[in-house]
């Protein structure tokens, strides 16, 4: 039986958003997946323990603001399988991460913010009917500070798009020299890898989640990846 995993979306996004994602794990055997819909109330605990709830022994994947959850469900011990986190925030290890898409949605609200974080790819449509949602979450993820894993080293995987900007790149080099968290490039990838790289994010995932898998039942994980950041 494979390993459960659930999806955890970001700002300006629904579950909608894995939809292309959910098809290519399926094509590779992974068919327990579940896409929560986040209450997005811009309260970090509150976000936290809804997903914790419903991912007890789940490999747990964000992009985003959701892998900034997934990366805070690891420094508080929650009771999951592991955790993947594409591009999260990384607080005051980068202070200027998150400034752009702050200013973004100063000058141009939900539109302009979403078109600063995701790209040309994203559309105000995949924001869903909360209007009010990004202007809730934004202070919560600009808020976020990261911490060492209390999971397991090996359950932990940060990823990074090869096409995202460099300032991204430093983000998870930072997690990895602070803390320890493992990384690893995907490939074809900015940002919206769920959009933009679902081939490559599932082979990702795939991996990471038969890597935990090995180790639960004593096996043989395949050796981490270090590749190095691009410039």
């Amino acid at each position: 039986m494979s390993l459960r995993i659930v999806l955890v979306h970001g700002a300006a996004t629904t579950p909608a958003v894995w939809d292309a994602l959910l098809a290519a794990l399926q094509r590779r055997g992974l068919e327990d997946v579940e896409a929560v819909r986040r209450p997005c109330s811009g309260t970090l605990d509150t976000e936290l323990s809804f997903v914790a709830e419903r991912s007890e022994g789940a490999l747990v994947v964000g992009q985003s603001g959701g892998a900034t959850l997934a990366l805070g469900l690891a420094g508080i011990a929650a009771p999951v399988a592991g955790v993947l986190c594409h591009e999260p925030a990384v607080g005051s290890l980068v202070p200027g991460l998150l400034g752009p898409v702050s200013a973004a949605y100063a000058a141009g609200g939900v539109a302009a913010f979403g078109a600063a974080l995701y790209g040309p790819t994203w559309s105000l449509a995949d924001a869903g009917g909360d209007t009010d949602a990004v202007a809730r979450e934004l202070p919560m993820f600009r808020g976020f500070e990261p911490s060492a894993p209390s999971l397991a080293a090996a359950a932990t995987l940060v990823t990074v798009g090869t096409l995202s900007p460099s300032i991204r790149h430093d983000a998870a080099k930072a997690l990895h020299d602070r803390f320890g968290y493992p990384w690893t490039l995907v490939p074809g990838s900015g940002h919206f890898v769920a959009r933009e790289a679902p081939e490559a994010f599932a082979d990702a995932i795939a991996r990471h989640a038969a890597n935990l898998a090995a180790a639960d039942t004593g096996g043989t994980p395949a050796p981490p990846q270090r590749r190095p950041l691009a410039p």
